[in-house]
């Protein structure tokens, strides 16, 4: 048996084959929506991708269940668990608890693990050319290295309403009667690491063990004591920030993403035909040059991603698909590196990348307003906003600031000032970039404090808390 980890360190996301070497079948859980990674990786095993699965509908990425399912001609497989509210609006094969996948001499067993969301599945996973009980699990957003599945997003992003604490104890009762009853040796094998807003505190590590888990997480001392509310407590206690776009990644894995098929390879365009574009309102510059040349000169009306892993994390951040509807230009060295960022993008469905520019020579270009921590008291503005965290904001804040993420920002307008100008800031200025950016291409009138909450605190200036 082959089990390989496809991991996007962009999203911190991973998705898994499980492949059986004896007759060349595999399936791919959890896969992304650009596929030639993983069909390559199958290829490399000699392996055919006969199966498609997920483990619940995602809030971070567009699933690529459908993709895979379309370009292999495999069978999708989802959950068919959580009730009417929470079933799949494609067609697929629906998965219970205690139902199986065979791939070859694997058996793989759905487990209904709900907490992070109501539907959610685990598998099981037995090698049968070795063994006769299962030695792994795949567990999802359930159980991470060091850390659970948020149970709140449902509220944070998809329009609950209290939703967290059915969820927290569900996911008590999950680590009680299916978690904790596995044998100590079974691998485990989370769909997400360390940086993804799906939990609080998750650890690097690629995959970890029930026994470790049993005996080091945080949670395992109120599963000893069967205390449930202390457990609830804890584990809706700090979740992060959850960006707006994680909605709109519900909505659309319930409906099924839709399948792209082959994509066209992306080509340099003219820039006097991108201007033209950008100008009668059809096209968005992307501009992703680091954040000094961004905030030294770039493309009016543009958004801009200027650190390269985060394309997708901050491009949803950045960019309303369902509103937006311009095309996107990126800015790339070559056709190479315009495909990278394309692929990176349409992991949360942004998919009308319309070609690239390797040089802003051309276009219609401006200063963004950069303003040193000594000025910021006699900036004249309507608003000074502070786009971290809840949790960095608490910690510390520049006097009188208020507090949005940069991630809620498009998708909370009301509560931003119509008129004037805004003066933001983040913790090294990364963030502000693309918050000010994305404001500007919506029409705002932004500043940035030059070098954030850094750059104050080394200046010794008075802080808030």
């Amino acid at each position: 048996m082959l089990i390989e980890r496809i991991y996007d360190e962009d999203l911190a996301q991973a998705a898994y084959l499980i492949g059986c070497q004896a007759t060349g079948e595999a399936i791919i859980i959890d896969g992304r929506r650009d596929l030639t990674p993983l069909l390559e990786l199958a290829v490399s095993h000699g392996m055919k991708v006969v199966a498609a699965a997920e483990t619940h509908i995602h809030a971070d990425y567009l699933s690529g269940t459908r993709e895979i399912a379309a370009a292999t001609g495999a069978t999708a497989y989802v959950s068919g668990e959580g009730g009417t509210d929470w079933q799949y609006d494609f067609d697929a094969e629906r998965l219970h608890d205690g139902d199986t996948i065979k791939i070859g001499n694997i058996t793989i067993e759905a487990v209904h693990t709900p907490g992070h969301t109501p539907e959610h599945l685990s598998y099981l996973v037995t090698d049968g050319a070795f063994a006769d009980e299962p030695g792994y699990f795949l567990t999802g957003d359930f159980v991470f290295s060091g850390d659970l599945g948020r149970p709140d997003l449902l509220d944070e992003a998809a329009g609950g309403i209290d939703t967290r604490f059915v969820g927290a104890k569900q996911q008590f009762q999950s680590l009680k009667e299916k978690f904790l009853t596995l044998p100590d040796h079974v691998m485990v094998y989370p769909g997400h690491g360390a940086g993804s807003a799906c939990g609080k505190a998750l650890g690097a590590l690629p995959s970890t063990t029930v026994g470790y888990e049993r005996r080091f997480a945080w949670w395992a001392k109120y599963l000893d004591s069967n205390d449930e509310q202390g457990f609830v407590d804890e584990l809706l206690a700090g979740q992060p920030d959850a960006p707006a776009y994680f909605g709109r990644m519900k909505r659309q894995n319930r409906q099924g993403p839709a399948v792209m098929g082959e994509r066209p390879a992306l080509t340099e365009l003219d820039p006097t035909v991108v201007q033209q574009g950008i100008d009668a309102g059809e096209l968005v510059f992307f501009d992703t040059r680091p954040a000094d040349e961004v905030n030294a000169c770039t493309v009016r009306g543009s958004v801009a991603v200027p650190d390269p892993g985060k394309i997708a994390t901050w491009g949803g951040w950045a960019l309303d698909p369902e509103v937006d509807k311009r095309g996107l230009v990126v800015y790339a060295a070559d056709a190479d590196a315009a495909q990278l960022i394309a692929d990176h993008l349409v992991r949360v469905g942004i998919d009308d990348v319309r070609g690239y520019l390797s040089s802003i020579d051309g276009l219609d270009t401006f200063t963004p307003e950069i303003v040193p921590v000594t000025k910021v008291d006699g900036f004249e503005r309507v608003e000074l906003l502070d786009v971290r965290a809840k949790s960095e904001y608490a910690a510390g804040h520049l006097p009188g600031a208020a507090q949005l993420h940069a991630g809620r920002l498009l998708w909370n307008q009301n509560q931003l000032p119509q008129d004037g100008k805004v003066l933001l800031y983040c913790q090294s200025g990364m963030r502000a970039t693309v918050a000010a950016n994305a404001l500007r291409s919506r029409g705002y009138d932004v500043a940035q404090v030059d070098g954030s909450y850094n750059a104050w605190v080394a200046a010794d200036l008075p802080i808030e808390k």
